[in-house]
């Protein structure tokens, strides 16, 4: 059964006349006749009783008409939401993240510019993240490292040193700054593995040669802050994750020698998708694609 068999009926019905309803919809009266006829030939029934040039609804064309106009509707809405959609009047946005820091910002800015756009963000680890990226679940992934895989485009929107921090009677605490040295022996509070913080430091560490204590190894950020706080170690951070707190001393490492990037992530066959590309538009001076 099509749709517009549906709809001249529809019309045909609002009009009471073969003629009338053809010309509201654009037909011509044969055309609309013959619509008509095949929808009554489908499924063996009659819609109109035809009395001359005057028509009337059947039992079953007076059951059929508020679902032909329930349809009608719903075509109707179905038509202005691909339109609004496409024109950015309308829209849901799903975002993935590994974390609240960056994409609360993105976010921010993006809802000002399009505020007629829906938002949401599920927050997971990288696997995850990706693996939702796969299967549709999300349009963007931010993520804090690089991934080199061929069914993702990736952008990379900033850069982050890494800071340290620790208790303010630690003995570090006196410096606004210190050399990537002056590890050599601390206790240091290690992040879980795959931390792209921990790799990033570790990496720094080795190619100096400074080899600090592993205090303890934490796997979040608000556990290795509590226990810097506590004085048991030194933690380290993106210093866009740094929350300050009149109990800890942010100390910077001399020539800001480690960092962090984070990365925005879409699928390579959703480069051209409208909401996608709202996105990238909107942060556009932040990012620098890693194919230019």
């Amino acid at each position: 059964m099509s749709t517009a068999r549906l709809r001249t009926f529809l019309a045909v019905a609002r009009h009471a006349s073969f003629s009338a309803g053809a010309r509201a919809i654009g037909l011509s009266q044969p055309t609309a006749t013959n619509q008509i006829q095949g929808l009554e030939r489908e499924f063996n029934v009659e819609l109109f009783h035809r009395r001359g040039r005057r028509i009337e609804l059947t039992d079953v064309g007076r059951a059929l008409l508020p679902i032909a106009q329930q349809l009608s509707m719903l075509e109707t809405e179905a038509s202005g939401l691909l339109k609004d959609s496409g024109k950015l009047n309308r829209g849901h946005l799903k975002i993935g993240a590994v974390g609240p820091f960056h994409v609360i910002e993105m976010v921010d800015h993006y809802c000002r510019k399009y505020p007629q756009i829906e938002v949401s963000i599920r927050i997971g680890n990288s696997a995850s993240v990706l693996e939702d990226l796969e299967n549709y679940v999300i349009d963007i992934g931010v993520l804090a490292g690089l991934h080199d895989d061929p069914n993702f485009v990736a952008h990379r929107y900033a850069r982050h040193p890494v800071v340290l921090f620790a208790h303010v009677e630690h003995p570090l605490a006196r410096h606004d700054a210190v050399p990537l040295q002056a590890l050599q022996g601390q206790r240091l509070l290690r992040r879980e593995s795959g931390s792209t913080t921990r790799l990033a430091l570790e990496r720094a560490l080795e190619r100096a040669q400074v080899s600090p204590k592993v205090a303890m190894e934490i796997g979040s950020r608000e556990a290795l802050r509590e226990a810097a706080i506590r004085g048991i170690g030194i933690g380290a951070v993106s210093e866009a994750e740094y929350i300050a707190d009149p109990r800890l001393k942010m100390i910077r490492i001399a020539g800001d020698p480690v960092h962090t990037e984070t990365y925005l992530y879409h699928l390579v066959e959703r480069s051209n998708n409208q909401i996608v590309k709202s996105f990238q538009g909107c942060l556009k001076p932040q990012m620098k694609s890693l194919h230019e």
